[in-house]
């Protein structure tokens, strides 16, 4: 059963929110401060915590630091009132679950609770599938880098709808990581342990691009020497990530709107339907509104996909990021090429949060390994940058 712990320095407020989850069959314990709920899960687990801001003894945000230097397994849930939106979001940045705030309504706090319990579940299934060995391959989680506003909502928006068997259209600038979230979006969800399949809509020639999709019968068409199952078949019971998909020609889309709709395919070649099970999430750098417009993209289609709508971020609308991502690129790059870690101080940071991204973070990344590999010093100054700062 899963345990629910609630502090509050209100009796009123506790006593409710007690009473309604205790009638979704949790179990729930009070407490009255942050250094009593200290005290608490220290001696046992809970898989939620749902801590108000303002108390006394230990506030919410101590015990948040308390909690994240214990390396505790909890979901962390923020009771927040009005004038403490601001701070809820930094709780956010710094891994907090979400956030509620006061006054809440009875749904939204029971809704939260199970997303969070949901997330819980799947990153457990995870971590045990990680410890353990089995025969069939884990899926790893993908990494978002970042601590932004921007990437605080994308990432709350990503846990909530990986929960889910919604249909998804990714959009953003080339370089952004619209990949990225699709494949977080896989690895957090009940398809994870099935395929992730990849379809590029741009790089498949408009003819072959309906065998790709939904392969072909032997002799079918030129070239077609034998049976071939198509990515919606590969996909089965997982995910088909279709790529720029504004790309895909008119003919095709005709053909994945009808899977869509009656989860069947034809094989090029065939009159026989064959039943498909597959999550379908589509990106897309382009406006597919303007395409609609312009009679390149299929109005029908773009409904049936824009179920859920998640904008990636450009790097020029998250350069706070910029730390984090040249961290974080600086230790892999070191490691798969090898060489001795380089120091980017203060003034070369503000220097790379000064360019213009046009590619995004497959920008920085290319500019930090061509730095690695071009530059001998293990200190980069700033004529490093303007000398290999090329795009």
């Amino acid at each position: 059963m899963p345990k629910i712990l609630v502090i509050d320095d209100e009796k009123a407020i506790r006593s409710v929110v007690k009473e309604i989850l205790e009638a979704e069959g949790w179990q729930v314990q009070e407490c009255s401060n942050g250094a009593e709920a200290l005290n608490s899960i220290q001696k046992e687990n809970f898989d939620i915590l749902l801590c108000d801001i303002k108390m006394p003894k230990l506030n919410g945000e101590e015990l948040f630091q308390k909690v994240t230097e214990l390396n505790y397994p909890t979901a962390f849930i923020v009771m927040s009132a009005h004038g403490d939106i601001d701070t809820a979001v930094k709780f956010m940045k710094a891994g907090a679950f979400d956030y509620l705030q006061k006054p809440f309504s009875l749904d939204k706090l029971i809704n939260t609770c199970r997303n969070a319990l949901n997330r819980n579940q799947i990153i457990d299934q995870k971590n045990k599938s990680h410890s353990s060995v089995k025969k069939t391959s884990s899926v790893e989680i993908p990494e978002i880098i970042g601590k932004s506003e921007a990437i605080v909502k994308l990432l709350k928006i990503i846990d909530k709808v990986a929960l889910t068997d919604a249909k998804v259209l990714i959009t953003g600038p080339n370089g952004s990581g619209k990949e990225l979230v699709a494949k977080r979006i896989h690895a957090l969800s009940h398809r994870s342990t099935y395929p992730f399949v990849e379809v590029n809509c741009a790089a498949i020639p408009s003819e072959l691009i309906e065998s790709e999709l939904f392969g072909h019968e032997k002799g079918s068409f030129t070239g077609a020497i034998a049976q071939k199952k198509g990515k919606f078949e590969q996909a089965n019971n997982g995910t088909l990530f279709l790529d720029e998909i504004g790309d895909m020609s008119l003919s095709a889309q005709a053909k994945v709107l009808r899977s869509l709709q009656e989860n069947k395919i034809q094989r090029v070649g065939s009159e026989k339907d064959i039943q498909v099970n597959v999550r379908v999430i589509a990106a897309t750098n382009k406006n597919l509104k303007d395409e609609i417009k312009k009679q390149n993209f299929r109005e029908d289609l773009y409904h049936r996909l824009n179920v859920i709508h998640i904008s990636v971020p450009s790097l020029n609308e998250r350069k706070e990021d910029i730390p984090l991502l040249v961290e974080y690129f600086s230790d892999q790059i070191s490691q798969q090429q090898n060489i001795p870690k380089k120091v980017f101080d203060t003034k070369t940071i503000e220097y790379l949060q000064n360019i213009n991204y046009t590619g995004n973070v497959r920008q920085l990344k290319n500019l930090i390994e061509r730095i690695y590999i071009l530059c001998d010093g293990e200190k980069i100054s700033i004529n490093d940058l303007e000398q290999y700062c090329y795009e």
